[in-house]
């Protein structure tokens, strides 16, 4: 399996919040690399030198700009030393792993694929996917596995919004079909990546994304139970947290909220919990957590309900505005947020729901697509109710301050207008 020492051509399949960061990490070390993607708009900024995540920024874009190029046509594959598979593994409408968008792109490599390539698949899954399901596809162009191409695992660690750490500094795990193909592609990552952990197997690491997220899944339901428990018992939760977290040793902080969103710990928990069915286990922690986060919005819009009656004012009467409609703080990612749910609770009592969010400008709820408040100012002054769902560096003291009344979803803010979980 020779190859060129400087390993010149790269491919990544998927260039969204994890392959975007890898193709420009790549490029700027001097990878003449590719970006597929099947989202011809996506491909037309990247190309335009705009970055549509928040990973990467316009100007790291530019930079590559003569190094990276973006395409809907995987033609290229067949030029590339290395293939990198980064494309979105969701679940279906049953909570079901749906690796349609994975197993499109083991095909588009399998019909490219020849002798001395490394592929590597970075997409989140359940153990056995890479080395069974992907490996049987690429197979199929008559070319094995370990002998003629070599297939490996690397798991994807982005984190975006993280000031800190990035991919450069982000320690990447990596596992081989055999210890050639994983040390083939250790030797790729340590070329842009600080540390590199080798795994025994693709099993290994494969696990090691899940049970990473699922162990936040776990953690933020334990401390979102433990939120209603404070409500009902009148403890203040924020106080409690704080006074835990002066333990030096033996505890991680997590913070209660309206749910949990993103593409990873709505979804990869019950990747495992899939792969603990198919052996005939059941995987209780995270069918738990999994539970009791996704009930978060409705609990969330309860409590608003309570705080309008508790105001006089029934819901079906009321307007509430929702501020932060993203998964996380300072994020212009709302994949799985839970304001979506929470907009749907309100909306079903009848509520006249709007939101606000500075960087999204549309939400779509039960089917029907909402717009953003025109005017934050105006909205926040007008509303009977502000749910501040993600506490954006934008909504400052001054902004809140003006509203009837706050609930906070988050932290909140020392506002005599304001309550909390």
């Amino acid at each position: 399996m020779g190859e060129s020492r400087s390993w010149p051509r790269l491919a990544v399949l998927g260039i969204g919040y994890a392959g975007l960061p890898l193709a420009v990490a790549a490029a700027a070390i001097g990878y003449r690399t590719w970006g597929v993607d099947t989202d011809p708009r996506v491909v037309a900024q990247v190309n335009d030198g705009i970055s549509h995540v928040d990973t990467v920024g316009d100007g790291e874009l530019t930079a590559v700009r003569e190094r990276l190029t973006a395409t809907t046509d995987p033609a290229c594959l067949s030029q590339c030393s290395v293939i990198v598979i980064c494309v979105p593994t969701p679940v279906d409408a049953d909570g079901q792993p749906n690796l349609t968008a994975l197993t499109a792109a083991a095909v588009a490599v399998r019909d490219a694929l020849r002798p001395g390539q490394l592929v590597i698949v970075e997409s989140t899954t359940y153990p056995g996917t890479t080395d069974g399901h992907v490996r049987g596809l690429l197979e199929e162009s008559g070319l094995r596995a370990g002998v003629d191409f070599s297939l490996a695992y690397s798991p994807e660690r982005v984190d975006p919004g993280n000031p800190v750490y990035r991919l450069g500094n982000t320690p990447k795990l990596v596992g081989g079909l055999t210890p050639v193909c994983r040390d083939r592609a250790t030797a790729f990552y340590s070329r842009f990546v600080q540390h590199v952990h080798p795994t025994p197997g693709t099993r290994e690491a494969e696990a090691a994304k899940i049970f990473e997220n699922t162990y936040r899944q776990v953690n933020i339901a334990l401390v979102n139970e433990f939120a209603r428990f404070c409500h009902a018992v009148d403890i203040d939760v924020w106080e409690t947290l704080r006074a835990v977290e002066t333990k030096p040793f033996g505890f991680s902080g997590f913070r209660p909220s309206a749910g949990v969103g993103g593409h990873c710990i709505p979804v990869d928990p019950l990747y495992l919990v899939h792969r603990a069915h198919e052996v005939g286990l059941n995987f209780h922690m995270a069918e738990t957590a999994q539970s009791v986060n996704e009930a978060m919005p409705g609990w969330v819009a309860e409590r608003a309900a309570a705080q309008l009656a508790a105001d006089g004012t029934a819901p079906r009467d009321a307007r509430v505005l929702l501020l932060g409609a993203t998964y996380k703080r300072d994020v212009a990612d709302a994949r799985n947020a839970p304001c979506v749910e929470l907009a749907s609770r309100l909306r079903t009592m009848g509520t006249d729901v709007a939101f606000h969010d500075p960087h999204i400008c549309t939400l779509v709820i039960d089917g029907v697509t909402l717009h953003r408040a025109p005017d934050v100012d105006e909205a926040v002054r007008v509303a009977d109710l502000v749910v501040v769902v993600q506490h954006h560096k934008e909504y400052g003291d001054d902004l809140l301050g003006r509203a009837r009344r706050i609930f906070y979803t988050s932290e909140p803010a020392e506002l005599p207008n304001g309550v909390s979980l």
